[in-house]
């Protein structure tokens, strides 16, 4: 995705040095959004364990307790020890076998390989298996979260709720129907809580009719045998209808919105009527409260990116892509809407200082953006930062230097020091460590707000998938990397779920995302009517020479 960062500043591409991962609390005011991500961790072989949606249990096995997952919005736990005996892989799948690796132990269970305890890689089919739910096992949390965002590089979300659906059934038959009542009885609550984390982390794959069909066709299996998990799927069912409905809704007021913001009202196109055209500062003259509308936008616009948008950003082509009713907007749409909302906050401070008639309220317009870049970066608000840097660096205004010499750029420099790309985004990233950690601690709402420079991150995310195989020569599925990429992935989601504490502004909000604003040309003409031409290469310019000037 071109952003406006990288036409205008000329951002380097990161090699490396990704963002640091803080395992954290989320902090939200609904119970249900409770504890619900946290940086995944590479966990143990699987065990054993007796647990029940709704209830606490521990395994039996010896040992210190290696690991506890709790499930969002619930109070259960599944700990599993970290020593005891193996149990047999589902189908009584052979022992493990075990050898010296490096510094450390490397085993292998079946079909998957482990190494100090920690699943490095696995066939497809045995990742799936290890997604199923028994009566005595239920899967690590951390590796739920990792294999459903990761797993749309290898086949549909739809496949797999089938094939892990298919599992669940087949598994609980034995030709007696009182026992398969029992079995299915025994197991449902740990299917509902599956079935629950997919619908609250990954609710936009079910836009697909198909899983839709699946989730009723689960209902109705768990139904023959507990009204319990039979209340709990449709409870879980009502809350996803509701979020997909919540999605729905945003893309049209987001399509509403920017057909308005397109619309070419008579007082843009003429610089001399320009004093007819409502400009930020009539509306709101407070750096504050504007980085305050900014951050509500910002916050608003990321709770509707899904976590597997950054999967599907670089996933392979869909071959069933053109499948009627699967995914019926496009994948990646909400996540493409927030990097427009970038461009578009760009081309805003831009307009914003290029349309003035005097130089006087050019430079008043440039001070006052400085003022408001340093209020997000105060509150955490990177993405918004970077957006009014990119604006003030773009050439139609960079170029005015008459109205830059009235300006103290002091405060400007600093924050362009702290955005600057070079080793990395070094300065940057340190930055939001800093906002990261006070995040961690913090003892108020607008402290917990951490917002990234959206470019970045999806560049890091990027970077990392191509960096590393996703399979082995061995056929495996590199299952390190895929907890390297739910950990960046993970880190975003605790900042996605953070409410705004601020006010909100209406006129100051509509403002920002409805105000037309000038095309890169239109800024160009725009400038060298408020400065004209310096050097050969302006004066050359084909803006100048056109017969039909843009403005008239």
């Amino acid at each position: 995705v071109t952003t406006a960062s990288e036409t205008q500043v000329g951002l380097s591409h990161p090699t490396g040095g990704f963002v640091t991962v803080f395992e954290q609390k989320p902090h939200s005011n609904t119970e249900n959004e409770k504890s619900l991500y946290c940086a995944p961790q590479p966990h143990s072989p699987r065990r054993s364990a007796t647990s029940c949606h709704g209830r606490s249990c521990r395994s039996s096995s010896s040992g210190s307790e290696h690991h506890r997952s709790t499930s969002g919005g619930s109070s259960d736990r599944y700990r599993h020890s970290s020593s005891g005996s193996e149990q047999s892989y589902r189908n009584g799948a052979a022992s493990a076998k075990e050898h010296l690796y490096g510094h450390g132990i490397a085993a292998s269970y079946g079909e998957m390989c482990y190494h100090d305890n920690s699943l490095v890689s696995a066939s497809l089919e045995a990742l799936i298996q290890h997604l199923v739910p028994t009566v005595d096992y239920y899967p690590d949390r951390s590796y739920v979260f990792t294999f459903l965002l990761s797993s749309r590089l290898f086949l549909h979300p739809y496949e797999l709720m089938t094939r892990v659906c298919h599992l669940c059934v087949e598994q609980q038959r034995s030709g007696d129907a009182l026992l398969d009542k029992i079995r299915i009885r025994d197991v449902a609550p740990k299917l509902v809580q599956l079935l629950t984390e997919w619908t609250e982390t990954f609710p936009y794959d079910f836009r697909d009719e198909r899983m839709m069909r699946c989730l009723k066709d689960m209902t109705h299996h768990v139904a023959r045998a507990d009204e319990y998990s039979w209340r709990a799927m449709q409870q879980m069912t009502q809350q996803l209808i509701k979020r997909l409905s919540a999605l729905g809704q945003y893309e049209e007021a987001v399509a509403a919105l920017n057909a308005v913001a397109m619309e070419r009202p008579a007082s843009l196109k003429s610089k001399q009527a320009s004093g007819q055209r409502v400009d930020v500062l009539s509306v709101c003259d407070d750096p504050f409260v504007l980085a305050q509308q900014l951050t509500h936008i910002e916050l608003d616009r990321l709770s509707f990116i899904g976590p597997e948008e950054f999967i599907q950003t670089f996933a392979m082509k869909d071959p069933l892509e053109n499948h009627k009713g699967f995914f019926r907007k496009r994948k990646t749409s909400n996540l493409e809407a927030y990097v427009s909302w970038f461009n578009r906050l760009s081309y805003l401070v831009a307009t914003e200082i290029c349309m003035p008639v005097k130089k006087k309220h050019r430079a008043r317009a440039i001070e006052f953006f400085i003022d408001v870049a340093q209020e997000c970066f105060n509150i955490g608000n990177f993405n918004s930062l970077m957006a009014i840097i990119t604006g003030m660096n773009m050439s139609p205004v960079s170029r005015l230097k008459k109205t830059w010499s009235k300006v103290n750029t002091d405060k400007f420099e600093i924050l362009e020091h702290q955005m600057d790309p070079s080793s990395n985004f070094s300065n940057y990233r340190t930055a939001l460590r800093g906002a990261t950690q006070r995040s961690e601690t913090a003892h108020s709402s607008q402290e917990r707000i951490v917002i990234p420079f959206f470019s970045l991150l999806i560049k890091d995310i990027y970077f990392l998938n191509e960096g590393c195989a996703s399979r082995l020569p061995n056929g495996h599925i590199n299952f390190e990397k895929l907890w390297e990429l739910a950990k960046q992935v993970s880190e975003f989601l605790v900042w996605r779920q953070v409410i705004c504490p601020f006010d909100r502004e209406r006129r100051v909000l509509q403002h920002l995302v409805t105000s037309p604003i000038l095309s890169e040309d239109e800024l160009h003409l725009a400038s060298y009517e408020s400065e004209g031409p310096e050097n050969n290469m302006e004066k050359d310019s084909p803006l100048l020479s056109v017969n039909s000037v843009l403005f008239t």
